[in-house]
């Protein structure tokens, strides 16, 4: 019975994006990723990790690693500051936080909207794209979750599939 209410949760959130900035840039995470969003807060760094593992944080009794999405992105680091947020996903049955410089909203977006991200370049975060979408005269890079997290996954936790 549980399994049919997680169902028609998600099918609730199909559909759905959070969009959040990176600079001036506009990405989104589909919705039924996205656990929660919380302030930053104290991150305890751990030794050898890839430089934008920004390290855990000890969220309500659980240790979720938290990556700055600015740096994965080959982005200047920058302070954080009162719109910095962590955002908390869930992939391959686990919490990761991603650091965002804000987020803006909810969204829906439309498959027939989305287009195929661009091949040239795979520079600065483009590989990680699912999809591209333009919602009310803006170009928002939709994140594939999966292939964002992919190589860190395997990099933190080699001996998982």
């Amino acid at each position: 019975m549980d399994d049919n209410v997680y169902q028609v949760e998600t099918d609730d959130l199909s559909g759905r994006f959070l969009l959040f900035y990176i600079g001036e840039t506009t990405y989104s995470l589909p919705l039924t990723h996205v656990i929660e969003i919380i302030n930053i807060q104290h991150i305890t760094k751990i030794p050898n990790v890839p430089y934008y593992v920004k390290g855990i944080v000890n969220l309500r009794g659980k240790v979720v690693p938290v990556s700055d999405v600015r740096l994965k992105f080959n982005q200047p680091e920058r302070p954080y500051d009162d719109k910095t947020c962590i955002v908390v996903v869930l992939i391959s049955d686990m919490n990761v936080g991603l650091i965002v410089d804000s987020v803006a909203e909810v969204v829906s977006i439309e498959r027939t909207n989305m287009a195929p991200p661009p091949t040239a370049g795979h520079r600065g975060g483009e590989s990680y794209l699912d999809s591209v979408s333009q919602l009310n005269g803006k170009v928002i890079l939709n994140i594939d979750c999966d292939k964002f997290f992919q190589s860190d996954l395997a990099e933190l936790f080699p001996d998982s599939d």
